[in-house]
């Protein structure tokens, strides 16, 4: 049986993405209501076409207090939100240590904190409804650094790091909530998987999935393998 969101209200942070049209196309299909964030208005004015009935909103989630207003714009007019899947980041590399510059960290570290802020902001809203769910896309490279991409693998450690927390924080807090981490060496090609997988989020048992870093690969090719074992 497919997932039935109908009444919940889902945002995703940097939906422009092709992982984020992805990913809002399915809630859709699935009865949510998608609230697609981003920078760029001509890129979420290009995914509302795409994608109808998504409710775009234009915040730079590296500024808190932008997160807050625009939290409390939603709060307004919808209420709290029932999940936060976030897609902010790309990939910077370098010419090995000594190559990581400033400029690329910089980049990276922006990503980190858009999953910081949204997850502060929001993570009473996850707390509060019936089963709130955080979804993070991390990368093999967490696992396996190189040289050449220090920065990004230190990132995404980082954003690892504080999604389990987040998990640790559910556990405390909502049992019924969960924080799950999508791993993926590349996500091109996995966009619809990674779609169908959010989605399913919801039916899935808070326990198996809160702090767990889930392999992505495509169900055609046999089944997800936990990337870490540990749970929260």
């Amino acid at each position: 049986m497919s997932t039935d969101l109908t009444g919940k209200i889902v945002l995703i942070a940097g939906a422009t993405s092709a992982s984020g049209e992805a990913v809002a196309r399915a809630l859709v299909g699935a009865g949510a209501t998608v609230l697609a964030v981003g920078t760029r208005p001509e890129a979420l004015a290009a995914l509302a076409d795409a994608v109808p009935g998504v409710d775009t909103r234009v915040c730079d989630l590296g500024d808190r207090s932008a997160v807050a207003e625009l939290a409390m714009r939603i709060h307004v007019k919808f209420g709290n939100v029932d999940g936060l899947v976030h897609l902010v980041g790309g990939w910077r590399g370098g010419g090995g240590i000594a190559g990581q510059s400033d400029e690329d960290w910089a980049f990276l570290e922006r990503g980190f904190e858009t999953l910081r802020n949204s997850s502060r902001v929001f993570y009473e809203d996850l707390v509060a409804v019936p089963a709130g769910r955080l979804a993070v896309v991390s990368s093999t490279a967490v696992d396996r650094p190189t040289a050449g991409g220090a920065n990004y693998a230190a990132a995404k450690a980082a954003a690892d790091a504080w999604t389990r927390a987040v998990a640790q924080g559910f556990t405390k807090d909502a049992p019924n909530a969960a924080a799950a981490i999508f791993v993926v060496k590349s996500l091109a090609g996995l966009e619809a998987e990674l779609a169908s997988r959010v989605v399913d989020l919801w039916s899935e048992d808070p326990s198996t999935i809160n702090g767990v870093r889930t392999l992505l690969t495509d169900r055609a090719d046999g089944e997800n393998k936990s990337a870490d074992p540990a749970r929260m």
